[in-house]
């Protein structure tokens, strides 16, 4: 009798857990399925621009030129890299998520315009809403306090492979 009872407990007890776990499980997947996910960084690649005037990048000051911005490797894609395609000027800033209104048919960088200072600001990918934005530094803040903004659209293209 003692061993039937003991068979009946363990079950029981094997039952208990397995309903715990199934519980545990449901609301693993609930919370998963509520929980808004954050959106890194949207630009796949690299993108290319002739950008046609001098302009601030993070706190930077870079030249007007041919450029290659890209994600820092090892950055969890929050920090990206701007450079001069001939490598003499380059530049790391902060970014964060973006949307725009509607897709944009190409590829483009969009610099905010204070007087004659321009700053990096957002990017988007051709066809995808989802682009970032560049932290705003604490110089573009001063700036921006003293003077009105007005925006720059630059087009942008992804690096071509070599050998295609």
């Amino acid at each position: 009798m003692s061993i039937e009872a003991v068979h009946r407990v363990t079950a029981s007890n094997q039952a208990t857990r397995r309903y715990r776990l199934l519980s545990l499980f449901i609301a693993l997947v609930f919370a998963l399925a509520i929980h808004p996910r954050k959106a890194q960084a949207q630009i796949i690649g690299e993108l290319e621009a002739n950008i046609p005037f001098q302009f601030y990048a993070g706190n930077t000051k870079l030249p007007a030129g041919e450029y290659r911005i890209q994600v820092l490797d090892n950055s969890d894609l929050s920090i990206m890299e701007i450079s001069r395609v001939d490598g003499s000027a380059s530049a790391l800033f902060q970014i964060q998520d973006a949307e725009k209104n509607s897709e944009p048919a190409k590829s483009e960088l969009i610099f905010n315009k204070y007087k004659d200072r321009y700053f990096l600001a957002k990017f988007f990918d051709e066809d995808n809403r989802d682009g970032s934005q560049v932290v705003e530094s604490h110089y573009e803040k001063k700036v921006s306090q003293a003077s009105l903004e007005a925006q720059e659209h630059v087009p942008a293209h992804h690096r071509r492979q070599q050998g295609k």
